[in-house]
């Protein structure tokens, strides 16, 4: 069976990035497709390497019904090859994605909120230097942006 292959990237691979990550997982795992998604996340920047995610972040999707967990990785060249499916965060984080990305890379780029019916084009915001307020903010962009996200990769691969 082949595997369809999502990354999602943020900067520093401990707030959006691993969340986004988490939710996706949940819902894969709720539709029982596990075995048919690799499911990763890191970021660009080598801020975080190693790190559990942010503890706001796990609070807030505690709250929210979703358990994850995750270490801090850096975006590698081989990144480009290993996944179908690189979705930044935000325009800067494409930005990033696309100096390191090297030729004839495969993974098809795409920006994580062009999922997203209530924001296409707009960037998820960073929630990190901020309350509460924002982790939530952060928390129902992704959860609408992954839940399109895998309706088109279930439709797209012939999932269902």
């Amino acid at each position: 069976m082949t595997q369809v292959k999502v990354l999602f990237v943020c900067l520093g691979n401990i707030c959006r990035s691993p969340l986004a990550e988490g939710i996706f997982r949940h819902k894969v795992k709720e539709r029982g497709l596990e075995e048919v998604f690799k499911i990763d996340s890191c970021g660009t920047a080598d801020f975080h390497i190693g790190e559990k995610p942010d503890s706001r972040s796990v609070a807030n999707a505690k709250k929210n019904g979703i358990l994850y967990s995750h270490r801090g990785r850096q975006l590698k060249k081989f990144d480009f090859n290993d996944f179908d499916y690189i979705l930044p965060m935000d325009d800067s984080n494409i930005d990033n994605v696309e100096q390191l990305k090297p030729e004839g890379a495969t993974a098809a780029v795409i920006k994580m909120r062009d999922f997203d019916e209530e924001g296409v084009g707009q960037d998820v915001p960073d929630p990190y230097y901020g309350g509460e307020n924002g982790f939530q903010l952060v928390f129902e962009i992704l959860e609408r942006s992954t839940e399109n996200l895998l309706n088109k990769l279930v439709e797209k691969h012939h999932l269902a």
